[in-house]
């Protein structure tokens, strides 16, 4: 009833009776009913961080009621809203948090009250997500470039942050080292950062500082500079480099750009050592290359994924090396999330194009495209399409190479039409294991859309269990595999390729001798030498005896070697049986070689160990010792039989300076190698390893079908302490092939190889691979 105050209390029931009562409410009694809240009113968001802003609303004219509100975001172009709290906020003030960098939201909020809850407020103003605008930081590194004797010329390092608009220019002041006051050089901003301070007195010392200046406006000083004698510089060797930038920096590589010096010295300069340093403060520096270079850009490879370094350029002319330049800041060697890199092709009228997806914080008007680093691309060449964060650049080129890095592009122009370049000289012919041949040629490396058709007698062809056709776009590389010719593989090869509106055609041409064209089978082989027709078999008779046969063509015949060990033969049966269990049976031109290596000092053979290993070629023969000892020492003979009469060669290693000369050194070898065969699942990352020995330190090296990989695209090479490892990034079939390890050092060399074979999604792997 109204005017009367009531109080409540609740018992709670279960099947085994009622509880106590609880505490009584506060007295109550009936009012007017409450009714549901207004809602807030203008809504504005501002700037806070790269990832937050501040969004701001005032409270309805009665407030009466509201016990806080609730706060909605939504990013502009969808219709999703999401509830930024859990609890009602009672201030009219919030930070949200968790927005994404570059996007744009719009926000609303709702008013909460014991009733209900009011209705949204109006939406806010679209607001872009980045970092407030603030003044600049201080700029830093003061340096001293040149003196006159009345005037000196003054360089510093851009500040670390242009608090969110670029900078617009700096001010300088100055002091004499004995004042406490200090002095504007200039009164006008200046947007260079170098400057030329007049007016000065000859023999008196002066300290500088630096401010920048944003549309915001004018930051803090720098920390001053030493104090710098004024005097006139006559020193021989050059002035120190300046404004040291970093580029592209990344897990093991960065860029480095200066500017040459102001001062020169006696002489012109004609190069550069950069020498770079480990850690924030360390002054343990050490020259990144052997030589001065050239040019006033580098980059540096082999750094420490993590580590901190810095940088310093000294400039060289003939009187010597000068003073090194004010090292960079601290720079961690790693990528940074978000990195991309510039993507380039040929489209179908032959242009080139060049594009640039920025990062989602970058304002309108801000991506800048150079050509190595500085130089502006030129205008008239090209044309410059924006669309939202992505940039495209258009020119009138015919091919590219593929870029070389982040913000360098190099680019290969060729008058008139279009016409995709060879390197290689034209077709070229290998005959490999088994029998096998290999037909190949190289262009100028293709973008990804390249387009390959291989015509044999006016019909296209493709892959077969038989004939396998490769085409490596990135590197350029066309090739065919036999198993072994045969007759219906005469004819007429013509690859065609097509790289946007670039066009080429190579043709090479096998035929059978009865014709007339001039190309013929048996004169490729004769090129190439004798080769197996038919490969080594042996058969062992009912009477014990082992023949050994082969068919070997040596132009113009067909020649059958036959050998035949009977009982009473059992010494040389063994020995020779062992010699062509380790590949040492030589056909070459009609001479069947049987090797004999012995000791004849001590008339001793070498026995096939694990410390010896002989090996051949088509040119040469051999034989390894590994670990040598004292007891290895003596008089090495190879003997030859030929059938008719034997051939020696000796060589002594009974002296101490000869055994010095050839068994003190230590040999590139692998100390573990690879499986014979993995297989792997396409669009998975194929990581191989191999650890390698010697003194020096082998240099080591990783081939695909006996041509070496460059660490770019999909590739990674990684080099550790004689450790190699092949990182291949989502594989496919082209990857599919036979990977050496070479590893070479002064004394010596060795390879190791593994066939990888990528399987489809679906497939079975071989059944003799490792899978990975």
């Amino acid at each position: 009833q109204k005017g009367k105050t009531y109080r409540f209390r609740v018992r709670s029931v279960n099947k085994y009776g009622v509880s106590e009562p609880s505490e009584a409410s506060q007295p109550v009694s009936l009012q007017e009913a409450l009714g549901i809240p207004a809602a807030a009113h203008s809504v504005q968001a501002i700037r806070d961080t790269a990832n937050s802003v501040l969004l701001q609303w005032k409270e309805p004219k009665n407030p009466e009621g509201i016990l806080g509100y609730y706060l909605y975001c939504c990013e502009l172009g969808t219709s999703e809203w999401r509830t930024i709290n859990n609890k009602p906020v009672t201030c009219t003030r919030f930070t949200v948090h968790g927005l994404r960098t570059g996007k744009e939201y719009v926000f609303r909020v709702k008013s909460v009250g014991r009733a209900g809850n009011s209705r949204y407020s109006e939406e806010s103003e679209p607001l872009r997500v980045r970092a407030a605008k603030l003044v600049p930081t201080a700029p830093s590194a003061i340096s001293l470039l040149r003196c006159t004797g009345i005037e000196m010329v003054i360089a510093w390092r851009a500040p670390a942050s242009n608090g969110g608009d670029p900078v617009r220019g700096y001010y300088l002041d100055q002091r004499e080292k004995s004042q406490s006051t200090w002095s504007e050089v200039n009164v006008r901003p200046v947007k260079d950062r170098v400057y030329t301070v007049s007016g000065l007195r000859e023999g008196h010392y002066y300290q500088f500082r630096a401010f920048a200046e944003n549309l915001i406006g004018v930051g803090r000083p720098s920390v001053p500079s030493e104090a710098f004698l004024c005097e006139q510089w006559t020193m021989p060797v050059p002035g120190s480099p300046y404004d040291l930038e970093l580029r592209e920096v990344r897990q093991e590589s960065l860029v480095l750009l200066w500017a040459e010096p102001l001062y020169q010295g006696q002489s012109a300069v004609t190069g550069y050592v950069v020498e770079i340093s480990p850690g924030e403060e360390s002054e343990d520096w050490t020259a990144v290359t052997k030589k001065p270079i050239t040019d006033t850009q580098l980059k540096v490879s082999g750094l420490q994924g993590g580590q901190i370094y810095r940088l310093r350029v000294s400039a060289v002319n003939s009187a010597g090396v000068g003073r090194p330049s004010l090292p960079t800041e601290p720079i961690k060697a790693q990528t940074s999330p978000g990195s991309r890199d510039i993507e380039i092709g040929v489209d179908d009228d032959g242009f080139v194009f060049m594009s640039f997806e920025g990062p989602e914080t970058a304002d309108k008007g801000e991506v800048k495209w150079n050509k190595n680093y500085r130089e502006p691309i030129e205008a008239g060449r090209v044309r410059l399409e924006s669309k939202q964060n992505k940039c495209e650049d258009l020119g009138l080129y015919t091919h590219s190479h593929p870029p070389i890095d982040v913000f360098f592009v190099g680019l290969f122009f060729l008058g008139g039409d279009p016409v995709i370049s060879l390197r290689s000289e034209g077709w070229q012919v290998e005959v490999l294991e088994q029998g096998a041949v290999r037909l190949w040629l190289q262009t100028e490396p293709l973008s990804k859309g390249a387009e390959l058709r291989m015509i044999l007698n006016d019909r296209e062809i493709s892959s077969t269990p038989a004939r396998r056709i490769g085409f490596d776009r990135e590197n350029g590389l066309v090739d065919i595999l036999f198993n072994q010719l045969a007759k219906e593989d005469e004819g007429s090869y013509t690859a065609q390729l097509k790289d946007g509106r670039a066009k080429n055609q190579f043709t090479l041409v096998l035929v059978d001798e009865s014709t007339s064209d001039g190309s013929l089978f048996r004169d490729f082989f004769f090129f190439l030498g004798p080769h197996f027709e038919e490969f080594l078999s042996w058969t062992v008779t009912n009477d014990c005896e082992m023949i050994l046969k082969c068919k070997v063509i040596i132009q113009p015949t067909a020649c059958v070697f036959e050998l035949k060990f009977t009982p009473d033969m059992k010494p040389l049966h063994r020995h020779l049986g062992q010699c062509l269990q380790k590949e040492l049976l030589l056909i070459h031109y009609g001479l069947l070689l049987t090797v004999i290596l012995s000791v004849l000092g001590r008339e001793k053979k070498i026995d096939q160990e694990e410390r010896t290993k002989p090996g051949s070629s088509m040119q040469k023969v051999w034989i390894e010792i590994f670990s040598p000892t004292e007891y290895d020492k003596g008089k090495y003979t190879l003997q030859m039989l030929d059938g008719q009469e034997t051939h020696t060669r000796s060589l002594d290693l009974s002296g101490q300076e000869t055994w010095s000369c050839f068994f003190t050194v230590d040999r590139a070898r692998v100390t573990k190698g690879l499986p014979d065969v993995v297989a792997i699942r396409e669009d998975k990352s194929l990581c191989l390893t191999c650890f390698a020995d010697g003194d020096p330190a082998p240099e080591m090296s990783w081939l695909k079908n006996d041509r070496e990989i460059p660490s770019a695209g999909r590739y990674h090479i990684a080099l550790d302490n004689k450790c190699s490892t092949l990182t291949i990034h989502t594989v496919n079939m082209e990857d599919s092939g036979n990977y050496s390890m070479f590893v070479r050092n002064k004394h010596g060399t060795e390879t190791v190889s593994v066939t990888v074979s990528v399987y489809k999604h679906g497939e079975k792997p071989r059944a003799d691979a490792i899978e990975m």
